[in-house]
């Protein structure tokens, strides 16, 4: 856990403790970030204002080099600070003051869904390779910098290419929870999906929606 409210760590952390986890915290943007960088860690809980780093710069550093699942925590509650978030490799959001029992359980999906691939399968689809064990993916044997929420709807879309796969599948599925009526988290994802692959050769989008409906690989 990275943030500088050491009373609200002290908190969080005898909840999540006595749910099973083990919890380091740190309270300032650099070490959070050397913390991460570590890879001694299945999950990071990141707050967006702290001293030396703000939470987006610890983010962007973060996924500059790993792909933990990350769950993010602000007092400011904005949209534009989750969209932010979510543009910059974030799996999931909570506004604070968030109940534990909400983290617990928002941690505990991000974990199931970090392990839940089969550990012996890859796919492939035209230039794309996708180990599905490590949700590493490879376009044309380079290696893409995709987050777990987003290699997780690739591998959905990978998995049926060509086929219309519903937003709602793939939020529960990919995502671990159902699609709110206001909730943009799987647009954004797409969004960063699609900057990430670039288009095919001839300019058609890899990843095509139909709208109101869904999206599909092809």
């Amino acid at each position: 856990m990275i943030d500088d409210d050491r009373e609200l760590c002290d908190l969080l952390g005898s909840w999540l403790e006595a749910e099973g986890f083990g919890l380091t915290s740190v309270h300032d943007g650099p070490a959070g970030l050397d913390a991460a960088r570590s890879g001694a860690h299945d999950a990071i809980v990141l707050d967006m204002m702290l001293p030396g780093m703000n939470g987006l710069e610890v983010l962007r550093g973060i996924r500059q080099s790993c792909n933990t699942p990350l769950l993010m925590l602000s007092a400011r509650g904005e949209p534009v600070d989750r969209i932010l978030g979510l543009e910059l490799g974030a799996d999931d959001y909570l506004a604070k003051p968030c109940d534990p029992r909400e983290l617990v359980a928002r941690l505990r999906a991000l974990l199931r869904r970090s392990t839940s691939a089969s550990e012996d399968q890859s796919l492939e689809v035209g230039d794309l390779r996708m180990d599905t064990a490590s949700l590493m993916c490879w376009q044309g044997g380079e290696l893409l910098p995709l987050t777990q929420s987003e290699a997780l709807i690739l591998r959905m879309l990978l998995e049926q290419p060509g086929q219309l796969i519903d937003r709602q599948s793939l939020s529960k599925e990919a995502l671990g929870k159902p699609l709110g009526p206001y909730d943009r988290s799987l647009d954004m994802h797409i969004s960063n999906l699609r900057r990430k692959l670039g288009s095919h050769p001839d300019g058609r989008s890899r990843i095509q929606s139909i709208r109101g409906r869904g999206y599909l690989y092809g």
